[in-house]
């Protein structure tokens, strides 16, 4: 009787072990049948090997300094540049593992455990998402879909985790996963969340740094560190992960206690296009690339765009800009830009001067100029574009509106005002303008580019796009075609007096009397070192009569002066508008005894490969003899010992002025330097180009209307608006002796042909004039 009992009893255990077996085998092919299924396109596309091999991912391209620094990037969406593993500190790999995957090094891309704990408890006691199924999602599935949708994107996940796990190794899916994720604030990928955050590079990140931006993998929008977003929930959410760190064994209990009580710390640098460093070299760079891409085709695998995309290729753009020199030049800038703008605004309250910031004009030149600066603004085509009435456009103009404008005394450079847009665009016509290049002449590269005061607010690079009237700078090639043309010396003597050149001769449609700029005539004779030095108008145009007009624009034209220059005498004055850019290389020419080299900015371009797309070639050609260029050296020497340029060398200040102005004056170099300051009428334009044997550097100041500028031409000469920033920069260069600036002389060529020593020709020219003297010295 018992053991019929038991045979009953043991025939629903063996259908339970039946029917496990049933559904367990069914559940096994049901799966497989699933990834088959998924694998061959049934849930949708999935990527063929080609795009496993090659994942398309947007890449910022890179602009890279002459001393290895990141300049900046060019990206539409997505700021991401690409690092390698071994780029990643092992503290940050350890804490992504330990936080979203800890199975990670024991799975082949789905973990089998992770995935029936979220099945059996439906996901409350964590998700089953792998590393490599989050990347999978990340390049090829998208965001989450809803429904039935989000089952199926889950399977092509798997099988995509799987492939990608066939494809690559562990510690690339890493890199990948990292470089991939959008950490905000235009942070895309590790390399660019490393420096907006912590400004710093990845392999620089400490411990809690790092888990901070691990912890933002679960949500960055959620968890994101900045003051305006949610500081004390990433807080939180970086000492989960440092505890799950020590869960692990990553990290001791005790360093978990202490870092969890350090807070956030961050290095917060916003990345755009606007902001950083050489902003405007950088938007000129991007004219260069995109007119190298349309004459270089990229040679594009299947389904890959067939011409390089700056903003999406991950181009690396080697340039000669050097990261050091270019914040020197920057902050030279801004120190004297600060003062000579408050100065500015000091001369040209309403109540000295009733046409501010405007000076010489009437009123219908007033009405022109802001006509012009309406028609030109943003508004006004935005609103064109909208499909607005001029009616309605000119009304817009007078209402006053909250906005921001420019100001130096703002730490941002922008302040918070209500006024209306026609009041600001006067406003900002008030604000001065600037330009600096610096150049190594022997070899073209520009070391320093600025060219403007802030970009955020006025995007015209007045470096290379704006010419402006160069004044006195242009007097030393009327002296270079004298002497190469002539053969003078820079010791030969003219006599200070009115020159006139009778209508008709060299083009002249008037009679051409030019005055000095005092007005008077020392009537006695000087060297041409000393004329150039005193920048003596008479001298200047008694040589261009010599010479001719011709000569001196072939000179300049081989020197690289590209803007239209008319053959006519006035020209020796400077009346012609030249750009920074252009005046740098060709008085490079100079330094560089003779030989012009056209400046470069782009030595190399690589793809995101390393392949090597791009190296410049040098544009150089013989100018002139060394002679000749020694010669123009020795000259412009005599404006920083006895001229214009003088104040680059004196222990002390001439005025109260020069104390509050010429920011970091006295200079107190020693070492040779040549130059020359240029100064327009009316002072709408201050010039200096200075030289030392191996570095070449313009700068060019003024208003963007030429009547906006001082009323005297003790403010607005080239000596008081553009000098003192060359000599900021060059005093700060000296002190960095890493960057190599000579502080030598001019290389002088072997048997110099042309008499540079002025003070044993002024001697003998002494004796000549006085014979009496000379008996007194000889010994009966």
């Amino acid at each position: 009787m018992a053991k019929a009992v038991k045979k009953k009893e043991s025939k629903p255990f063996f259908k339970f072990v039946k029917w496990f077996w049933i559904l367990f085998l069914v559940g096994i092919i049901s799966a497989v049948m699933v990834f088959l299924l998924a694998s061959s396109g049934a849930f949708g596309d999935l990527p063929d090997f080609e795009r496993l091999e090659n994942p398309q991912t947007n890449l910022a391209s890179q602009i890279i300094s002459s001393d290895g620094e990141l300049l900046g990037k060019y990206y539409l969406d997505d700021n991401r540049t690409d690092v390698a593993y071994d780029q990643l500190p092992k503290h940050l790999v350890d804490a992504l593992v330990a936080t979203e995957d800890a199975r990670y090094f024991e799975h082949s891309g789905i973990d089998a455990r992770g995935t029936l704990r979220a099945f059996f408890y439906l996901g409350k006691k964590g998700g089953a998402s792998t590393i490599s199924q989050q990347l999978a999602k990340q390049l090829f599935t998208g965001l989450a879909a809803r429904g039935w949708q989000r089952y199926t994107q889950k399977i092509k996940e798997w099988v995509i985790a799987t492939r990608l796990e066939r494809q690559y190794t562990k510690e690339e899916i890493i890199a990948m996963y990292f470089n991939i994720y959008d950490f905000g604030n235009n942070a895309d990928g590790i390399r660019s969340a490393s420096r907006i955050y912590f400004g710093k590079e990845p392999k620089d990140l400490d411990v809690k740094e790092s888990a901070m931006l691990v912890g933002m993998f679960k949500n960055s929008s959620l968890y994101n560190p900045t003051p305006n977003r949610n500081p004390k929930g990433t807080l939180n959410r970086r000492n989960v992960v440092l505890a799950q760190m020590a869960k692990y064994g990553y990290i001791a209990q005790k360093e978990k206690d202490s870092l969890q009580k350090i807070p956030l710390s961050l290095n917060f640098s916003p990345e755009n296009h606007r902001e950083g460093l050489a902003t405007y070299f950088r938007m000129y760079l991007q004219g260069f690339m995109n007119d190298w891409a349309k004459k270089n085709p990229k040679p594009a695998l299947k389904g890959e765009r067939d011409k390089w995309n700056l903003f999406l290729d991950g181009l690396k753009i080697y340039t000669t800009i050097d990261s050091r020199m270019q914040k020197n030049a920057e902050v030279a800038v801004e120190k004297h830009m600060t003062k000579l703008q408050a100065e500015f605004f000091v001369q040209n309250t309403p109540e000295r001067n009733k046409t501010a910031p405007f000076l010489d004009i009437n009123k219908e030149e007033i009405n022109r100029i802001m006509e012009r600066g309406m028609k030109t603004s943003d508004r006004w085509r935005e609103m064109k574009k909208a499909g607005k009435s001029e009616k309605e456009i000119r009304a817009s103009f007078t209402k006053a509106i909250p906005m921001k404008i420019f100001s130096w005394t703002s730490k941002t450079r922008s302040k918070d005002t209500v006024m209306t847009p026609l009041d600001s665009i006067r406003y900002h016509k008030s604000i001065l303008r600037t330009a600096m290049m610096s150049m190594e002449p022997q070899t073209g590269h520009v070391k320093a580019w600025v060219g403007g005061i802030n970009y955020t607010h006025f995007q015209y690079d007045n470096v290379y796009r704006g010419t402006r009237q160069v004044g006195s700078t242009f007097k030393p090639f009327v002296y270079a075609a004298a002497i190469d043309q002539l053969r003078k010396s820079p010791c030969d003597h003219i006599m200070d007096t009115q020159h006139c050149i009778a209508a008709g001769k060299h083009g002249n449609t008037d009679a051409w009397c030019p005055k000095n700029s005092n007005g008077k005539y020392s009537g006695e004779m000087m060297t041409l070192k000393e004329a150039l030095a005193n920048s003596v108008n008479s001298i200047t145009a008694k040589l261009i009569d010599e010479v001719g007009p011709e000569p001196v624009v072939a000179m300049a034209k081989r020197l690289g002066i590209t803007s239209d220059i008319p053959a006519v005498p006035s020209i020796a004055l400077g009346t012609t508008d030249v750009s920074v850019y252009e005046m740098v290389g060709a008085y490079g020419a100079f330094a560089n005894q003779g030989v012009y080299v056209k400046p470069v900015m782009v030595t190399r371009i690589e793809d995101k490969n390393g392949t090597v797309l791009y190296e410049y070639t040098p544009e150089t050609r013989d100018v002139m003899s060394k002679d000749v260029a020694y010669a123009m050296v020795n000259l412009m020497e005599g404006v920083t010992h006895g001229g214009s340029g003088t104040r680059l060398r004196t222990s002390g200040a001439n005025s109260n002025m020069y104390k509050e102005i010429i920011t970091g004056y006295p200079y107190g170099f020693k070492n040779p330097i040549a130059g020359k300051t240029g100064t327009t009428q009316k002072q709408s334009d201050g010039w200096f180009m200075g030289m030392v044997p191996n570095l070449v550097t313009g700068v060019w100041v003024g208003g963007e209307e030429r009547a906006t500028h001082f009323k005297s031409v003790l403010y607005g000469q080239g000596a008081s608006m553009a000098l003192p920033i060359w000599g900021l920069y060059m005093k700060s260069n000296y002190e960095n002796k890493d960057l190599g600036i000579s502080d030598k002389a001019f290389t002088k060529p072997k048997n110099l042909s042309i008499n540079v020593d002025c003070a044993k020709v002024n001697q003998e020219l002494e004796e000549e004039n006085n014979p009496a003297d000379d008996l007194d010295d000889l010994d009966f």
